[in-house]
């Protein structure tokens, strides 16, 4: 894949950020909207197949590796099981849901204004953990798909 014209670039390179700041606003506000990880990581990563479609699957070759995007995968991964285990160090029960300043993270004394910043307790650091996860594991799955058939129509 060689990529489209320059008009198609030129609309790929405009509106892409705009796809990506929607997509990071549906995973910070999953808790209080409809969205979150998974919904915004797809919206971020159909932003990121709109560039690649736009550009070519060599060009994206040039500025992503596939180890990029395993690492990033892997960081969501861990990051998810490591706010998991918070749970257990604050909440006493895995996947507790706590806010920060009004537990025992700050000996219980409450910070001003932390539930109005953090209403959702983790659930938003999980939300990001998971749009991580699902941003590199459906760009990847694109990105990997759109290689091989490169590969394969240059050997044809």
């Amino acid at each position: 894949m060689n990529g489209m014209t320059k008009i198609v670039k030129t609309i790929a390179g405009i509106s892409f950020p705009f796809i990506v700041i929607y997509g990071l606003y549906v995973i910070a506000h999953g808790h209080l909207t409809p969205g979150g990880g998974f919904q915004g990581g797809a919206v971020v990563a159909s932003g990121l197949a709109l560039i690649l479609v736009a550009y070519g699957s060599k060009w994206a070759a040039t500025k992503i590796k596939e180890h990029d995007l395993s690492l990033l995968e892997s960081v969501g991964a861990i990051g998810f099981i490591t706010v998991a285990f918070f749970g257990i160090l604050f909440g006493g029960v895995f996947f507790s849901n706590f806010i920060v300043g009004t537990d025992l993270l700050f000996g219980g004394i409450p910070l001003a204004g932390a539930a109005d910043i953090n209403t959702g307790g983790t659930l938003p650091l999980m939300n990001f953990a998971v749009g991580l996860k699902v941003i590199a594991g459906l760009f990847g799955i694109v990105f990997i798909m759109a290689l091989a058939i490169s590969k394969k129509e240059e050997s044809a």
